[in-house]
């Protein structure tokens, strides 16, 4: 099915994606960022870039590409379940999961075990290797995500994410202690030009060279319980969801997270079991139901070994105050020899 647009009068230089996105509410950004990559929006007959300008009094012919049926096989692969109703559903995922299929991946992807689990009643908008994919998290990050079971929620829920208008917190194991208790970075994030697997934090400076832009990113922290000089559980908010995030941004403060050998992390000889992943877990998500309204406050529980990297660091934190404790006592001194009884008397020499 073809659409016609005409872009109102009195608008100049908008961007063609941004201008269809605004007259069509209900296609999601990303369905029409494929019909553009598709070829299938056209300005006089000639296809045209989501980036380019129009101007009122243009027409936009354009069409929404076919979803293509998913060759994915669905898995039967056990899935922990936080919410689940017609519309949507919330998991928490286990660490080593991947969220989607990629080059690199086998069938025990995130998606293989919805297909599974959803039989078939998933969003198209994330097409055919994302179905009910709107967000996601790394493949060692543990935590809360949330599936879209139709595109209608879908929709709902991406445009919240897009608006930054719900709540997500991480709880995260940083090495070392803060010299505070709270704090908000507010530093862009771009990738690394040495390492492109990974992200860097781009200052101000290096803002003007276009292969250095990075993305606004806004982090907050807070102290939840501190190890001594060891490590610190922290509680992160963010407003912005760039990729690593968290991640970067404690390593700018000089606070790599435990297990991340990408940032820098090195085992550490106090720690009688190493983490071997990221120490990073979301834990809290606050969202708006996108059919019905409701505020859904969803928590996922730690997985077993986050607990045993804190049951560790409480157990050496313990200790160490102990043996300070020991070390701090002090020895009661002698008394000072009083003055002799009185039927005592002193020789004189």
């Amino acid at each position: 099915m073809t659409h016609t647009y005409i872009v109102p009068e009195g608008i100049r230089h908008l961007r063609a994606d941004k201008a269809l996105a605004i007259a069509f509410p209900d296609h999601s950004r990303t369905a029409l960022q494929r019909a553009f990559d598709s070829g299938l929006v056209t300005l006089r007959g000639a296809a045209i870039k989501r980036d380019q300008s129009v101007t009122g009094g243009d027409t936009l012919d354009f069409s929404m590409p076919d979803l293509k049926p998913a060759e994915l096989r669905a898995v039967d692969i056990p899935l922990d379940v936080i919410y689940e109703d017609k519309h949507l559903l919330a998991v928490n995922k286990e660490a080593g999961m991947v969220v989607h299929p990629g080059a690199a991946t086998g069938e025990d992807t995130l998606v293989h075990a919805l297909l599974a689990h959803c039989a078939g009643s998933l969003s198209g908008i994330g097409g055919v290797e994302r179905p009910g994919i709107v967000h996601r998290l790394d493949r060692e990050t543990t935590g809360i995500i949330v599936v879209a079971k139709n595109d209608k929620a879908h929709r709902g829920l991406a445009e919240q994410f897009s608006e930054r208008t719900l709540h997500k917190e991480y709880l995260a194991l940083v090495a070392g202690a803060p010299g505070l208790l709270s704090g908000s970075i507010k530093k862009a994030i771009g990738r690394n030009q040495q390492h492109r697997h990974k992200m860097a934090v781009i200052d101000k400076e290096r803002q003007d060279d276009h292969e250095m832009h990075g993305k606004d990113a806004h982090t907050d922290w807070q102290v939840v319980e501190a190890f001594g000089k060891i490590a610190t559980l922290m509680r992160c908010v963010i407003h912005t969801g760039r990729t690593h995030q968290i991640r970067v941004h404690m390593k700018s403060l000089g606070h790599v997270l435990l297990g991340d050998a990408v940032y820098g992390w090195k085992p550490d000889s106090r720690l009688k079991k190493q983490p071997e992943r990221v120490m990073l877990h979301a834990e809290h998500l606050v969202v708006k139901h996108p059919i019905t309204g409701k505020t859904l406050d969803l928590r996922a529980p730690l997985p077993k070994d986050f607990e045993e990297q804190i049951a560790q660091l409480r157990k050496l934190t313990k200790a160490a105050a102990k043996a300070k404790r020991l070390i701090a006592t002090s020895v009661k001194p002698r008394k000072k020899p009083g003055p002799p009884p009185a039927h005592v008397h002193e020789s004189r020499a």
